[in-house]
């Protein structure tokens, strides 16, 4: 933790002695009382005209003349002196000038495009221009084919003197993009091998309503989801907390609403996403089979925007406020609709989560009622600009899952009733700051805190027991970038990272008592260093870094190389190798399948170097993409070794659920995409193989198939534009999940189950058909409505997504699965202003 307060202190003097090197601006109201006072002149002028104007004073030694023409210059006001009064309106026009410049090389960039809401102008071959500014107009629009557009408030210009714009290069230019469209509008794919979804920009996938963050990324090869849940995400066959999960540089340790169904981000806060499932850059640690990280806008947006819509689980409201001159504000809010009303929509989910739980626990003796569910979060994210070279980012996110119940039973002849509750809480904050020190040059310096706890109250009425359980997660952080490009070929990376994290569980049970309280710590330091290299012909991109890792509480280090290689072997087709090593501290586990009422099992907990190892993986993947003429073909191949996994992390229900030790497992995998775009209609088809296995040498078994060992998917869907109506439908099918059953004539020995080889069986294939739209209508000129339309499970297939076994009361097996979502319709609504 000192740690921690060295590296924010030196951040707020860095930052304080930076503003007070400035002169501050005030209200040109002081400056004008001032000037009044000093001067034997008045001031006449309309509130109006002068409300929010900021200036800096004069010079002292400056005559009243010259303070004036100070002021016009600051201003787009005119200062008119007749007699003993100086009047002061706003002025028709005036004329602002500049140099546009490439950001990297610092040339001069010629014939570019400079536009305000009433003039047009270009830059010459010096990127030289002049542009007549009129009343009330508020921005400046630059562009240029080959560089990224960017618009810049008139408060950024001084007009006694010509400021200096810098324009960014396409990506396309730089041909970092290597497939854009990958399934559908706004998902693209870079040379790095990472996945870049633009929100914004996106199009439309089957089933979703909305371009959910944690679905989307399942429509990609290699990545989905054993049990349908956003909570349970599978990257290349690993378990849903080898993943790392970043919101704006934040850690998250939860996913999931509805316990699982349903993202806890929104995507109206979201402005891109970044999927990497090999090939990580050195910035990051954690995540041993792949990250999601979702990023907020960078850009401080002058004019007030808002949204408010609804569907069938949630209502929801977004607003990006103008807060100042250089910043800006975005908030938003959801909140479930089950306490208003309870749509087919919400009976859908509620009755998938509540499968083998002890919402689903009603017999003759015992029953539920009055069962109640809420969720919501809220998300903010304040950005200023504090000039051309210094930003600050302020974060902070809360959600919440919550879930009531009564269980009734009858006792001594009359009824009694108690109530049993779960909660999760999620909540996190972060300030980020950036300097670009010249065009080669920045530093960005995070710190954040996150915190997430789930807790379950289960009352007993016939064991008169009262048990309850905690998990809580609570995590600082802080980071240090610097980035030098010495041109615009060849960049270096280097940083450094701390981390503390600390898990906490306690159970108490009152019947018998019985009381644990366990909590741990972890810290971690971090260095990184990375080179990016780009060849003169655009042909070749190279990304290769090493992160050093020490963790004093097991005196041990940790190095891991990180690779990222594409090479354009021609214009339509490329050459892509991947390698990673990472490593990561946390795990979740389950105890008792009845954990936390049996709806969320998983508890987090810290690697303690022994019989909870430090988790480490290796990754190793090769691909060729084509691309030409709409088609686009991308194979994948990939190796992938984890280790330090233990048991308990891997959700065993047979032979191994009471096991407690620790192994690896290994994947060998291929994914393959093929696409073809027409003029509206994109079609794709995915296919991913592959083949995981378990080694715990202490287990009575030899390799067997993983609990996530999916062998065959198989995707396909098609996409349709046209004007303001998106619709969008498709298939997925994969073979069934491993599982295990006892054995046939012989299924009780000693009072135990007696399975079959692990995971030597599988469930039936799995198979669902989504379908979704929506259109855009223009309700007036500044306000847009939107309505949407989705199916999950169109077919109403019954799949199977889980099956275990009991052993009765009566020394009878009993059988138990969990079934996906039925046919599940969704409807929304958004206004837009």
């Amino acid at each position: 933790m000192n740690n921690v307060r060295y590296v924010v202190i030196l951040f707020f003097v860095f930052f304080s002695f930076n503003v007070q090197a400035q002169q501050q601006k005030v209200l040109l109201f002081e400056v004008l009382e001032h000037l009044e006072k000093k001067y034997p002149y008045r001031f006449n002028y309309l509130f109006s005209t002068i409300d929010g104007v900021m200036v800096t004073f004069p010079p002292e030694n400056s005559s009243f003349e010259e303070a004036l023409i100070d002021l016009e210059k600051q201003t787009s006001l005119n200062f008119s002196v007749l007699n003993d009064f100086v009047s002061i309106t706003e002025q028709d026009s005036f004329f602002l000038c500049g140099y546009l410049k490439e950001t990297e090389t610092n040339t001069a960039i010629a014939n570019a495009t400079i536009q305000s809401q009433n003039t047009t102008t270009s830059s010459d071959d010096n990127g030289y221009f002049q542009i007549e500014i009129k009343k009330n107009e508020k921005n400046l629009l630059f562009q240029h084919l080959g560089y990224k557009p960017l618009k810049k408030p008139l408060y950024y210009f001084k007009r006694d003197s010509c400021a200096t714009i810098y324009l960014d290069i396409k990506l396309v230019k730089l041909k970092q993009v290597v497939l854009s469209n990958y399934l559908v509008e706004g998902i693209s794919k870079l040379k790095n091998g990472t996945f870049k979804i633009n929100v914004s920009e996106f199009g439309i996938l089957p089933g979703l309503i909305e371009p959910d963050i944690l679905q989307t990324v399942q429509a990609l090869p290699g990545i989905q989801s054993v049990d349908e849940t956003v909570s349970n995400i599978n990257i290349r066959g690993g378990s849903n907390d080898e993943n790392l999960l970043l919101w704006d540089g934040i850690k998250m340790y939860q996913s999931g609403h509805f316990f699982g169904l349903v993202s806890i981000f929104n995507p109206k806060m979201i402005d891109n996403v970044t999927l990497i499932k090999n090939g990580s850059s050195a910035n990051y640690t954690d995540g041993v089979s792949g990250t999601i990280e979702m990023q907020t806008t960078d850009a401080t947006n002058p004019d007030f925007k808002a949204s408010i819509g609804i569907n069938f689980l949630n209502l929801d409201a977004f607003a990006d406020v103008p807060t100042s001159k250089n910043s800006s504000l975005q908030i938003s809010a959801r909140k479930g609709l089950s306490d208003f009303y309870k749509t087919p929509t919400y009976d859908s989910f509620f009755k998938r989560i509540k499968q083998n739980s002890e919402l689903d626990s009603n017999n003759s003796s015992q029953n539920n009622s009055n069962i109640e569910f809420d969720f919501f979060d809220t998300s903010l994210r304040w950005l200023y600009q504090i000039d051309e070279k210094n930003q600050i980012r302020l974060n902070f996110l809360t959600l919440e899952n919550e879930l009531k119940f009564d269980e009734n039973a009858t006792m001594n002849g009359s009824i009694e009733s108690r109530q049993s509750s779960l909660e999760q809480i999620s909540y996190g904050g972060g300030l980020f700051y950036k300097r670009t020190w010249s065009p080669t040059f920045e530093i960005t310096l995070q710190a954040y805190e996150t915190n997430y706890q789930i807790k379950g109250i289960n009352e007993n009425i016939g064991l008169n027991q009262r048990a309850y359980q905690t998990n809580k997660v609570s995590e600082t952080g802080a980071k240090l970038n610097t980035i030098y490009k010495f041109n615009n070929r060849f960049s270096i990376l280097n940083g450094y990272q701390f981390t503390e994290t600390q898990v906490t569980n306690y159970d108490d049970v009152n019947n018998p008592s019985y009381s644990l309280f366990v909590a741990e710590v972890i810290r971690t330091h971090d260095i990184f260093s990375q080179v990016k290299y780009i060849s003169e012909n655009k042909k070749n991109a190279l990304t290769a870094g090493l992160r050093a890792n020490y963790i004093p509480k097991f005196n041990t280090y940790i190095f891991e190389p990180r690779l990222s290689f594409n090479r354009a072997i021609n214009n339509y087709l490329n050459l892509e190798v991947l390698g990673e090593f990472k490593h990561q501290v946390t795990s979740q586990i389950i105890n008792l399948q009845g954990d936390f009422l049996g709806v969320d099992e998983r508890r987090w907990q810290l690697s303690n170097n022994t019989n909870i190892p430090v988790i480490k993986s290796k990754q190793a993947s090769v691909g060729l993409q084509y691309n030409r003429g709409g088609w686009l073909i991308n194979g994948e191949g990939y190796f992938k070794k984890v280790t330090g996994i233990t048991s308990q992390s891997q959700g065993f229900q047979n032979q191994y659920i009471y096991s407690r030790t620790f192994g690896d497992y290994t994947v060998y995998g291929f994914d393959f995409l093929l696409r073809k775009q027409f003029k509206n209609l994109n079609t794709w088809l995915s296919y991913t193989l592959m083949d995981g296995y378990y080694d715990f040498e202490t287990l009575r078994a030899d390799e067997f198939h993983t609990n996530f060992d999916i062998t065959n998917t198989i995707t396909f869907g098609t996409s349709y534009n046209l004007n303001n109506f998106k619709f969008s439908g498709g298939f997925n099918w994969h073979s069934g999940k491993p599982t295990t059953k006892p054995i046939s004539g012989d299924e009780i020995n000693n009072n135990k189950i007696n399975y079959e080889l692990a995971n030597s069986t599988r469930l039936k294939d799995y198979l669902r058909v989504d379908l979704s739209s929506n259109y855009q209508i223009n309700l007036s000129k500044k306000i847009k409505g939107e309505i949407g339309f989705s199916v999950l499970n169109l077919l109403n297939h019954n799949n199977n997504l889980n099956t275990y076994y009991l052993l009765g009361n009566d020394n009878s097996i009993e059988e138990v699965s969990q079934s996906s979502l039925g046919i599940t319709p969704n409807l929304s609504f958004r206004v837009s202003f």
